[in-house]
């Protein structure tokens, strides 16, 4: 056990603080690829189940339904990829349903290097790796791409065509004005007399125009303030800068790369204290582990040897459990057919100490007295109408005889 546990912290160790929370990472992977695949629409709509939560298969909430929402899941991404799968129901054997779903696995290419006993509860990183495969393996053969991401549309505001405008505007004067020196720069070598004469009375228009007094505004002053706040953004310069320039590129490098060195220096300073700290908290562990493990050495001896004996004392018990079921059987063989001659005997000896046979032979014979009384008298009813039908037929004879003699004398 002590070994076990040594190999167990060794792993962890080795794997790095982090990948208790792996499992987590790779849940919301999974699905966000189930989400790809529509399953809330043509999975769970038939089911009636919520949408599974972004930590469903990575904690432990209701096992048995974890552990049927798992093989459900799983029949149903094996059939999405065109194979033939039964799917599971509540009551069917965990470990059939388990090596069935592991075998789909394997023909897929995926690797399978734990027992079955760990999909069992229903959740944890394994479940989530078979989850995983099988969504990869339904993805390819739906033929699932990518598509070409869409950008909005973005809405452009009246200051930002407004401050379009003014640039414009000022790109146009500018060309101008450079338009207008190149001229003189090309006609500098002539010089117009016309041109001075016309300056020239310019300027003396201007100076008879000039007023001789001083000028006083009528204008209110709260409306020259409105008129200056509504001008202002219009005579704003805005200078933007190209993203596409390459030293834009170049200070945006440089700025990155002195946030990564300040993040870097912070971060290196952590994690050597952090690393420390872990290194004297496995050493206090395994100082711990050892000064423990010294301790109880005896008391695993013990152990080990009440183990050897209780397996010995369970194997004897299998065996004398063994005669005993069969004499039990036997024991139960006998007291039916116990059971059945008692009962044959109950009734033999309650058919010879009862007197109801004897009760109703002589009802019987009562019966008979009376249908022999009866009969009596009808043969004598019978007997008297024979007579008087003997008697009767023997006075017809006789008037019959009688009538021929009679007829005689007379001729």
């Amino acid at each position: 056990m002590a070994e076990e546990g040594r190999r167990g912290g060794e792993d962890a160790a080795e794997k790095g603080p982090g990948h208790a929370y792996m499992q987590f990472v790779l849940m919301e992977e999974m699905l966000d690829k189930l989400k790809l695949l529509n399953y809330e629409q043509e999975f769970l709509k038939g089911l009636g189940f919520k949408p599974l939560s972004r930590h469903y298969f990575a904690l432990q909430t209701n096992p048995g339904e974890q552990f049927y929402m798992f093989t459900r899941l799983s029949s149903w991404l094996i059939n999405l990829a065109g194979k033939q799968f039964d799917t599971p129901q509540e009551y069917d054997d965990p470990n059939a349903t388990i090596s069935n779903i592991l075998d789909e696995v394997r023909r897929i290419g995926a690797t399978v290097d734990f027992p079955p006993g760990k999909l069992k509860p229903g959740f944890g990183e394994h479940c989530i790796y078979v989850v995983d495969k099988l969504a990869d393996e339904a993805l390819r053969q739906t033929k699932f791409k990518w598509g070409r991401p869409k950008y909005p549309e973005e809405e452009t505001d009246e200051e930002t065509n407004i401050d379009d405008d003014v640039e414009l505007k000022l790109d146009k004067v500018e060309d101008d004005i450079a338009a207008a020196d190149d001229d003189l720069d090309e006609e500098d070598s002539f010089m117009d007399l016309e041109g001075l004469r016309n300056l020239q009375s310019k300027k003396d228009a201007i100076e008879g125009s000039r007023p001789e007094e001083i000028m006083e505004s009528t204008v209110d002053a709260s409306e020259w303030k409105l008129e200056v706040e509504r001008v202002t953004p219009s005579l704003k310069v805005h200078i933007r800068t190209d993203n596409k320039d390459w030293r834009t590129h170049v200070d945006q490098m440089h700025t990155h790369r002195d946030g990564i060195n300040t993040a870097l220096s912070e971060t290196k300073g952590h994690l050597s204290k952090l690393h420390q700290d872990i290194s004297r908290t496995l050493e206090k562990i395994a100082s711990r582990e050892k000064y423990i493990n010294n301790q109880l050495e005896h008391l695993l001896h013990e152990f080990r040897g009440m183990q050897d004996s209780l397996a010995e004392t369970k194997e004897q018990y299998r065996q004398a459990s063994g005669g005993v079921t069969d004499r039990t059987r036997n024991l139960a063989e006998i007291t039916e057919d116990l059971e059945k001659i008692k009962q044959d005997m109950e009734e033999r000896g309650s058919s010879m100490t009862d007197g109801s046979p004897l009760v109703k032979i002589k009802q019987a014979l009562q019966r008979l007295k009376n249908e022999v009384t009866q009969m009596d008298v009808r043969l004598g009813v019978v007997e008297q109408s024979l007579l008087q039908a003997k008697l009767k037929d023997k006075s017809i004879m006789q008037k019959d005889m009688n009538k021929p003699l009679a007829s005689t004398f007379e001729a």
